[in-house]
């Protein structure tokens, strides 16, 4: 149990906090490893990045206090503060707040059978839609939901992480893969260099279907240099938030968000030249905790607490 620190900015707080992040083969892991590396060394708070089985476990281990700050896709983040979709058995979670959005999380539908070119394709096929309990399975329900395709009975479904379902494809076990995460992806960079890979695009058609029935989504374009596909794919995207219980203190918080904003031409990850104030302010389904929220307004942005 962390006690509640009064001290101003430049105080000491010297609080140890727990990161969750995701599976070793993803985004989450490495990004959230080399941001807490950063921090611990640059201020006076220690942040030990941890491995995390999915947005769902991380909100639920922020619940328990098991860990303090936590990788979270922004439509999970969203069902659990509202209590629905994943949450709607458990009820509504809301002991955690908003430290900030980092970058984009695109939808990645990958294949090495270059005769599986649509979504429609996808019929039929034995698909893996991510871990069961991860965002990535609602993602899929989501996209294939749009095509008029049922996730459990129009596919053959395997319920796998992102390093497990590149293996599958690699091993031929599978058809088709649902990744959710930043692009390039380790997972798909790794079967690259192994196989050819295709990412299946969504047409404009049930884009804009999805767009309107799921507004946490946003357009996003994966370039074909990513993974060296034969064309851009389209796709769409959620964010990456940082969640963070509400009993850490203001001014641990402070310090992990602006030590990440102010130094991000410093931090050694690909994501990290995608941060920005703008759009780490950008979420409205939950509000920001009060340490987050005094970074962005000494930057003239307002967020919402609670």
């Amino acid at each position: 149990v962390f006690s509640l620190c009064a001290c101003g900015s430049s105080g000491g707080s010297g609080e140890s906090l727990t990161f969750a992040t995701g599976s070793e083969s993803g985004t989450y892991y490495a990004f959230g490893s080399v941001l807490a590396q950063y921090v611990s060394n640059n201020t006076d708070i220690k942040i030990t990045a941890v491995v995390g089985n999915g947005s769902q476990a991380n909100v639920e281990d922020l619940d328990s206090g098991a860990v303090q700050l936590g990788f979270c896709q922004s439509d999970v983040m969203s069902y659990a503060y509202s209590g629905t979709n994943l949450f709607a058995e458990s009820g509504a979670v809301d002991s955690f707040s908003v430290a900030a959005a980092l970058y984009m999380e695109q939808v990645q539908i990958v294949t090495t059978n270059p005769d599986i070119k649509t979504v429609e394709d996808l019929k039929g096929k034995t698909v893996s839609i991510g871990a069961l309990g991860s965002g990535v399975y609602f993602n899929a329900v989501d996209v294939l939901g749009v095509y008029g395709i049922d996730a459990e009975k129009d596919i053959t479904p395997v319920y796998q992480s992102f390093g497990d379902s590149a293996e599958s494809l690699k091993d031929g076990k599978i058809d088709a893969a649902f990744i959710v995460a930043g692009a390039p992806t380790t997972a798909i960079t790794d079967l690259a260099t192994a196989s050819s890979v295709y990412l299946v695009s969504i047409d404009d058609e049930h884009m804009d279907t999805l767009l309107a029935s799921s507004p946490y989504y946003a357009r996003s374009t994966i370039s074909a240099d990513t993974y060296g596909t034969p064309d851009d794919v389209q796709t769409v995207a959620v964010a990456a938030v940082v969640l963070v219980r509400d009993d850490v203190s203001a001014d641990a918080v402070y310090k992990f968000v602006s030590t990440i904003f102010e130094n991000s031409g410093s931090i050694q990850h690909g994501k990290a030249e995608e941060l920005s104030v703008e759009f780490g302010s950008c979420i409205t389904a939950v509000p920001y905790h009060p340490g987050a929220a005094k970074y962005f307004a000494e930057k003239g942005i307002e967020v919402a607490t609670k």
